[in-house]
């Protein structure tokens, strides 16, 4: 079984002890959990809960892109709120963000703190068109 540690600039570097993303055979993508950070400032983008929504998953869009994937190519996101009042909020950003592709299969789980005080982390799977 092949594992390469994937590395790129079109999403923020880690801000801890941990890949951005890790391959295996070329086949699947397991990426680290992303929050909404601005990959020119490494700041968090807003308060705002919803461009936070969108902010992280542009991001996530960037680890796609480095592997010439989409949203299409997403398997599973799992996504953790520190309010779960926001979930309709998340949803109709999703109606928006995915309204070309198909919905991804999702887990949304509420916790009391995230990194930088984010309100939103996601973790994605995504699989490759070799």
């Amino acid at each position: 079984m092949g594992r390469e540690i994937i590395k790129t600039n079109n999403a923020p570097k880690a801000i801890g002890v941990y890949s951005q993303a890790i391959n295996i055979d070329k086949k699947i993508t397991f990426t680290s959990g992303q929050i909404p950070i601005d990959i020119k400032t490494s700041d968090l983008v807003s308060d705002d809960f919803v461009i936070q929504v969108n902010q992280t998953l542009k991001n996530i869009e960037g680890i796609l892109s480095s592997r010439n994937c989409n949203l299409n190519n997403l398997i599973k996101l799992t996504i953790y709120l520190t309010d779960l009042d926001n979930f309709d909020k998340l949803n109709q950003v999703f109606l928006d963000f995915f309204s070309d592709c198909e919905y991804p299969a999702r887990s949304v789980i509420e916790v009391s703190k995230l990194p930088k005080n984010s309100q939103i982390e996601i973790e994605a799977i995504f699989y490759e068109d070799n």
